[in-house]
Parts: C-alpha cells; structure tokens; sequence
C-alpha cells in the first residue's frame, strides 16, 4: 500500500465520487415506460442470459426457501433480522407526530406518515447477499410501509437463490421479483403490466442500478446514489497491524473501486499494516478483486496528530469509519462526517454489515457529509399542519399581508385580508 503524509494528501482524495450519466442506462428505462414488462424481459434475458415468462417468485418457491439453506445460515438470518428490526423499530418510535403553539391561536403541527409501497433493490453478481435484504425490507415494514416489493437478479436457470428467498420471508416480505439491473428500477419507478410501481426505491446495486436510480429520481424518491465501497480506519500504536489489515482488506474485496484508507500517528504501524495486507494478499481467495482496490484506491495516511486525522476523516467523510485508538469514546464528538462509525478494536466493520442491528446501505463517495445511510426515515414524509383561530389570524394576518406585498404577490396579500 502506498504511505503518504497528510500534507501531500492530494486534492482529488477529497472529491465526490460522481456516477456519470449513461445514455444505454436512459434507452433501458425509456423502453421498459414505453413496452412495460416485454422489455423487461428483454433485458433480463439479454443481460442475465434467462428467460421468465413470469416475473414475480411463486410463492411456492418462496415458502420451500428455510428447508432449501444450512441450519446455520437460517439461524444467522434470524438473529441478524432480530436486531435489524429492533434498532429500526426503536428509530420509528423516536419519530413522534407533535402540535405546538407558535403564538396563541396560531397551532402548527406535523404528521409522520409512511410511504404507501417501497422497492428495495438486493443484488446479484458473483454471490448472493441476503444481508442487503434484510437491511432494506426491515426498516420499510417498521416504518410502517403496507407493501414492500423485493427485486432481485434471477440466476441462469430462472431461480432466485434460496439465500435471498429465505432473508426475505425472514424480513417479512412476500412480494419477490426475479428483475434486476436496470429494468428492475425502470420497473419500479413507472410500473408494468404485472408490478406495480413504488413510491420510494431504496438498496445498493452496481454502477448501472447507481445511474438508473439517479436518472429516475423526482419520479419516485431513492435512499441515495452509493458508489463504490469505502472504509476509513484511525489507527494509533495500540492497533494490532493484523486486525486493522483485515479491516482494509474486507472493504477492498468488495470491488476494484472500493477504497481503503488508514490514518494513523504510528510510523512503525503504518509499515506493519502495509506488510500485513501484501501477505494476506497472498492467500485471500478474493484476491482478484481486493488486489487492484488495495493498489489504485488503497491509502495510508501518516498524520502528525489525531487532531490532523479527525480533520482529514471529516472532510473525506467517508461511508465506513473506523476507531481503534486508545480511548476511542473520547474522539466520538469530533467526527461529523461519516455513514456509519464503529467505535473500539473489537467493533469491525463487517459486524455492521450484517448482524448488530444498524444499516449497512450508506453514503459513498462524500455524500456523507449530508445524509445518513439507509433507514426508516427513508420511507417515512414529515408533513406539517396549521390551525388559525380568529386571534392567531388577527396576530399573524397583518404580517403575512406585508410579506406578501413585498414580493409582489396581490393574490397572496387578498388571501389573507379576505379573512381578516
């Protein structure tokens, strides 16, 4: 891995991670609005070489999905989903409607309401993640979404691995689609013959789900555009090399793009690490995908204080942020920026990934410097209310007549003095 000085840092480490707009992604989504579920399965048959006459999963083959997985897996499932909606039910109910006097006769409110239908997005690729099931059916059904959807890329022989099947019942969700890729948003944004489209879309997915999420936003709302994997690990002289090696080497071997960065005081743990993450190279099964991540997009960074580390993570703001530092707590309050924080040696990354409870679906390429990661709020509208009483109007009224005549608006001044 490279080693660099803070200071030489250069100016493109700090830059968002654009998703370029993509005209094949635009032609995708155009046709799947104009023809509806023939282009869909056009795709999928060009895209994921099978063809599906229906789109929708039996419900017969959802059901056979517990006695088709390990004992083992089915109970990992279970306890991951425990916690999933545990935290994520505890989010709902810190979301509170409320009334509030602004001056006497004057009552403002708001009103949490959830989206009527959801679409969440599990992808495919190389091996199954029914981790990204669970972190995205869960909070919409605790947030009190009615219908949530599931689309999923179908395998060569038309079926939906029994993984993601199985995370699906476990997460409650009894709408599963074999539609991936594009015309899996397309399909969910505008709708076909035989689904329905959804009001909110939420999940990760590759650089085409990325760009076809972008391009359908305003249509539909989305959780956020997400980027390639990051990682960000602070790391003084009480890291073991072999653990903070780890830690790098499980967000690289996500993609080629997926960036690794540590920042630490610590000279002789920088060499350690750097020397500890060509050895386990050596043997990591997932080499060929860790490799290029660690040489493009892999960093360590050698700071002349944590202050000058803090200073570099918030303004990285990076998807994933890692403390293991001694005293770690202590640092918590000056981190602002970031999609999800694990504080401590002992709270890995890939914890959160799947079974502490908090999302792993978060914002990539410096978007955390203004939203969170996936969660109820996602599928929930704040919508506010207003009561007048003659007294409030008789306080208020003048004001907004005055407002109004400053702006130029007649109609809006008349709206008020007709009540007045």
């Amino acid at each position: 891995m490279k080693i660099v000085k803070a200071a030489d840092i250069p100016a493109s480490f700090y830059e968002y991670r654009e998703i370029a707009e993509s005209e094949t992604v635009r032609a995708i989504i155009d046709d799947v609005k104009r023809r509806g579920d023939a282009a869909v399965r056009f795709y999928t048959e060009t895209f994921d070489l099978v063809k599906i006459d229906d789109l929708r999963l039996p419900q017969a083959e959802l059901q056979a999905a517990l006695s088709e997985i390990r004992p083992d897996l089915r109970a990992a499932l279970e306890l991951a989903a425990g916690n999933i909606r545990r935290f994520a039910k505890a989010q709902r109910e810190g979301i509170a409607d409320m009334t509030m006097e602004t001056m006497p006769g004057v009552v403002a409110g708001q009103r949490i309401i959830p989206v009527e239908r959801a679409g969440i997005y599990a992808p495919g690729g190389r091996f199954p993640l029914p981790s990204s099931v669970l972190m995205g059916v869960i909070p919409a059904l605790a947030a009190g979404v009615k219908e949530v959807a599931l689309f999923t890329p179908p395998r060569r022989d038309g079926t939906v691995h029994p993984a993601i099947r199985a995370a699906a019942l476990i997460a409650g969700c009894a709408e599963v689609y074999r539609v991936g890729g594009v015309q899996a948003i397309a399909a969910m944004a505008y709708g076909t013959e035989s689904i329905r489209s959804v009001r909110v879309i939420a999940g990760p997915g590759n650089r085409f789900v990325a760009a076809a999420k972008k391009q359908v936003y305003g249509a539909v709302g989305i959780d956020f555009i997400a980027g390639p994997s990051e990682v960000l690990v602070i790391a003084d002289d009480t890291a073991d090399p072999r653990v903070v090696a780890a830690d790098l080497l499980a967000q690289a071997e996500h993609d080629p793009d997926a960036s690794a960065i540590l920042l630490t005081v610590s000279e002789k743990l920088s060499q350690a690490v750097a020397a500890e993450v060509e050895q386990r190279l050596a043997t990591l099964p997932t080499a060929a995908t860790a490799r290029p991540s660690i040489n493009d997009n892999g960093l360590i960074v050698l700071c002349d204080s944590l202050d000058d580390a803090v200073a570099v993570a918030n303004k990285k703001a990076p998807e994933h942020l890692e403390l293991d530092i001694r005293d770690a707590e202590k640092l918590v309050p000056r981190l602002t920026d970031y999609g999800a924080l694990f504080i401590g040696a002992r709270s890995a990354e890939a914890l959160g990934d799947y079974a502490a409870g908090p999302n792993h679906t978060l914002p990539t390429g410096g978007a955390a410097r203004y939203t969170g990661g996936l969660s109820v709020l996602n599928f929930l509208k704040v919508v506010t209310t207003l009561s007048v009483t003659p007294d409030g109007l008789k306080a208020i009224g003048p004001a907004a007549v005055t407002l109004a005549q400053a702006e130029g608006l007649a109609a809006h001044a008349e709206a008020v003095t007709a009540r007045l």
